[in-house]
């Protein structure tokens, strides 16, 4: 005897609540019929899946794995609902987009509107968030892609070229580097720079350009956004980093911010739309990716 579906979405919700009460809610079921489901699937693994103690929900060995392997086989599944609604008619009806906010805000609001032209019978479902927690988005089959950028390293996942990004150097109207021309190699030094919050893969792949630990100390000075980061920036607090679709779009225009490429090779980030392996979706993942290509 199998799981069944119904099973294994009351585990994956139980995980994510860690209560039956807030699982049950959910799952728009009553509690008691939630525990049963529960009870039954131990029965077919012949193990529980559960630790239940008075107002805690843990997971055991087993039902972290069953979990794991639970929110493959609903994401799937739900791939299969969507292609066969889908069938015939590429990017229509629902498609989740997860998106990192270096890229968001520059490149949707000129991408979009054509997309929406292309195939009116689409319905984008768009999350801002950060790379590692956009992958396992996809994993879980919470989204149907994601634009990231590249190189990132994640197992399981394919991804279609959107084009390079070019990062560039902002430096405040009077420092030793807001200059003309390309910055020359080695000019870059960590006690000069401000960057974006731990977590932003910009941060680590300009850093990892440069080749240049990042500041360290309680007093570092980490923004949320390149918003924020421009303003500083223009404050006088600092060098930073900037995407140059970014800059295209305006980011930097305003008093007291220089922005200079960088000398030699300059570094680039590959900006990607990345899929779940195996996902019955990739396909109007790839159109999207031709959809977005960067002019």
């Amino acid at each position: 005897m199998l799981p069944t579906l119904r099973q294994l979405q009351y585990l994956k919700l139980l995980a994510e609540h860690a209560s039956f009460s807030r699982a049950a809610e959910a799952a728009h079921v009553s509690q008691p019929a939630l525990s049963a489901g529960v009870q039954e699937l131990e029965k077919i693994l012949g193990a529980p899946v559960v630790e239940r103690t008075r107002g805690n929900v843990q997971l055991t060995a087993v039902g972290a794995e069953a979990v794991r392997r639970a929110e493959d086989v609903l994401a799937r599944t739900e791939d299969l609902v969507e292609a066969a609604k889908n069938a015939g008619k590429p990017l229509s009806g629902r498609f989740r987009l997860g998106v990192i906010p270096t890229v968001a805000p520059f490149l949707l609001p000129t991408k979009l509107p054509g997309i929406k032209l292309a195939y009116p019978a689409l319905r984008l479902f768009i999350r801002e968030d950060l790379t590692p927690r956009l992958i396992a988005g996809l994993k879980a089959g919470q989204l149907d892609a994601a634009v990231i950028a590249l190189p990132y390293n994640s197992h399981g996942v394919d991804h279609a070229r959107i084009g390079d990004d070019e990062i560039l150097a902002a430096a405040p109207l009077g420092h030793a580097l807001a200059g003309t021309g390309p910055i020359p190699a080695g000019s870059l030094k960590a006690e000069d720079l401000i960057l974006l919050e731990d977590g932003h893969c910009l941060r680590d792949q300009a850093l990892a350009a440069f080749d240049i630990d990042p500041p360290k100390g309680d007093d570092v000075f980490a923004a949320t956004s390149l918003h924020t980061l421009v303003q500083m920036v223009s404050a006088g607090l600092g060098v930073s980093f900037l995407p140059e679709m970014a800059v295209r779009a305006g980011l930097a225009d305003m008093p007291g911010v220089v922005v200079r490429p960088i000398a030699a090779k300059a570094p680039r980030r590959e900006i990607v739309v990345a899929w779940r392996t195996g996902s019955s979706r990739a396909a109007e993942a790839k159109l999207l990716a031709e959809a977005l290509t960067l002019d």
